[in-house]
């Protein structure tokens, strides 16, 4: 018995993502991943099934990204303004957070958590920014944020 094959239920760091059917040494399969529910042994069965499973998933993964997409170029179509007490030369006292954004979003009628918003950093200046929102790892919408100076 040199080599396993196992179909990995979960993502395995330096081994695979979930759905991979991989080789690995008995130890590792029967001490590591078959007793913490990591991955299954690979039977003729099981990998037909698997292979069922993913087209199923595919084409579930493929309606769900139409309709991301069709979100995405809603997404874009917004046009949010802050208002925010400013300095002199345009920097903000505060910040706009992605908290801020999120709830503008929802105040135009668009539901977007807030962990989806991929700023870098908090926005402390003035002026239009393009805020990425992650929808999907593959779906990205930019939305333009107005930052402008409280009366």
């Amino acid at each position: 018995m040199d080599h396993v094959k196992v179909i990995l239920r979960e993502d395995v760091v330096s081994l695979g993502n979930a759905g991979d059917v991989v080789t690995v040494k008995p130890g590792h399969a029967f001490n590591f991943l078959l007793p913490r529910g990591k991955a299954i042994l690979a039977s003729e069965g099981r990998l037909k099934e698997l292979d069922h499973h993913k087209r199923v998933v595919s084409e579930q993964v493929a309606r769900e990204r139409k309709q991301l997409e069709a979100t995405r170029d809603r997404l874009q179509q917004v046009a949010l303004e802050v208002s925010a007490q400013a300095g002199e030369e345009g920097r903000l006292f505060g910040s706009v957070t992605a908290i801020q954004i999120a709830e503008l979003l929802v105040s135009k009628g668009h539901d977007v958590d807030r962990r989806k918003i991929q700023l870098d950093e908090p926005i402390k200046e003035l002026g239009e920014h393009e805020v990425p929102i992650r929808l999907h790892r593959d779906v990205i919408a930019k939305v333009k944020v107005k930052v402008v100076a409280a009366e």
